[in-house]
């Protein structure tokens, strides 16, 4: 994450609080981006599906939470070799002071319990793009079972290598707030479920064509993509870590900026080439191209001009609107199009770190990429499929044609509309 500026001009004790502060707040907006998640993805699947999505994404974010606080945490920061450094330890992560003692020690710049939630949000967060994907046909149990093993192990070993402090910022990667450590991890592991988890049945034809899937409220995605960019301004300007001195105020300030303007960036080109295209203007993918904007500015939110942050984010609009049709010549199912927004934008917004961070080598971010990817969808594959010949990963083709909130849930989330009208 971002390099605090070492210029502040208040006390010690008052930068300690502002900086606290700063992981507080931006922790609090990168929690709620769960809820636009779960908004997303609940108005993207079929009715029949909804209560399941809304309790893979609350289960998941607290699944994360406990995994980060017994494994995660020290795994990502605690014992990391500077510069050379793979992992930590295995232990559970303590508070260095507690608001029982004497005396609090400000030296170390913010309150430790405000570092770990902030960096705790964000491991939901990667958690979250895989729910998207493997929407309305993946088994509840065998998901969870795998967020355990992302949260709790896969997604902090590779965020050592950076953010630890480990190898990769040996060599220079720079990853400001996580379009690879974060965006493309979860985006990885997606992309590798999907491949084995196959298709929503039904969903591609044996000529090879596709048949469209409309989800169950595009107002209600339209609200979790707006609940997303709000919380991606926690997201991207707390990664400053610092907001004790006036440099800081002005970062996190240019972030916030750039922020915005990656995300409108990504809309407006979506929309664009949509229309070109197809002769007529997506929503969903208008939604999508904020989302690819703002994963896009990602990796690198504070050196680019806001008309660069306006040009990262509209490529990122692009490449998604190829993306999509690309994965379905694929035959691969992403129901809410998380690979196209989070792995290949994230992939894109860590490469052009290069071009407006003169610090940056495009070598240093191609292995980056590189090494994170492999080391994801490696990983992800062998508890992928040590899940599919085990407990099983997929549901049956009568409860995915029941739908999961009955399969799983034994209940759904519009009774008056679904299969319960039936009974009422």
């Amino acid at each position: 994450m971002g390099v605090s500026a070492a210029h502040a001009e208040v006390s010690e004790e008052t930068a300690y609080i502002l900086n606290t502060l700063l992981f507080l707040i931006g922790g609090f907006l990168v929690m709620w981006m769960a809820a636009g998640f779960c908004m997303l993805e609940a108005g993207l699947v079929r009715t029949k599906n909804v209560s399941t999505m809304c309790l893979k994404n609350i289960a998941l974010y607290a699944l994360a939470g406990i995994m980060y606080y017994l494994i995660g945490y020290n795994l990502m920061y605690s014992g990391v070799a500077e510069g050379t450094g793979f992992m930590g330890t295995f232990s559970i992560w303590g508070p260095g002071e507690t608001a029982a003692s004497e005396m609090i020690d400000v030296s170390g710049g913010y309150a430790s319990a405000s570092d770990w939630f902030f960096q705790m949000v964000f491991v939901a967060t990667a958690a979250s793009v895989v729910s998207g994907t493997l929407a309305e046909r993946i088994k509840l149990m065998p998901f969870f079972i795998f967020v355990l093993v992302l949260t709790g192990i896969i997604y902090p070993i590779q965020g050592s290598w950076e953010w630890g402090a480990g190898w990769l910022d040996g060599l220079g990667f720079s990853d400001f707030a996580g379009s690879t450590l974060v965006h493309s991890t979860g985006g990885w592991a997606a992309l590798v479920g999907a491949i084995i988890l196959g298709a929503r049945k039904g969903k591609y034809a044996a000529d090879g064509s596709v048949r469209p899937i409309p989800g169950s409220s595009l107002p209600l995605a339209t609200l979790g993509t707006f609940i997303l960019w709000l919380g991606w301004f926690g997201f991207n300007g707390a990664s400053q870590l610092a907001l004790g001195s006036a440099i800081d105020a002005v970062a996190v300030s240019q972030i916030f900026a750039n922020t915005n303007m990656a995300a409108a960036g990504g809309i407006v080109a979506a929309m664009a080439l949509t229309k070109i295209i197809y002769k007529k203007i997506d929503l969903t993918m208008a939604l999508n191209g904020a989302l690819a904007g703002l994963v896009s500015i990602t990796a690198e939110p504070l050196t680019p001009t806001i008309g660069e942050s306006i040009l990262i984010g509209a490529f990122g609009g692009v490449l998604v609107v190829f993306a999509v049709p690309l994965l379905d010549k694929l035959k691969i199912d992403d129901v809410v199009g998380a690979i196209p927004v989070h792995l290949v934008c994230g992939i894109w917004g860590t490469l052009a770190v290069a071009i407006t961070n003169p610090d940056v080598t495009f070598i240093a971010q191609l292995t980056g990429v590189v090494a994170i990817g492999a080391f994801v969808a490696i990983s992800s594959a062998v508890v992928w499929l040590v899940l599919k010949y085990t407990m099983g990963i997929r549901m049956s083709e009568e409860d995915e044609d029941r739908g999961s909130d009955l399969a799983e849930l034994g209940l759904e989330a519009y009774p008056e509309f679904g299969h319960g009208s039936q009974k009422l």
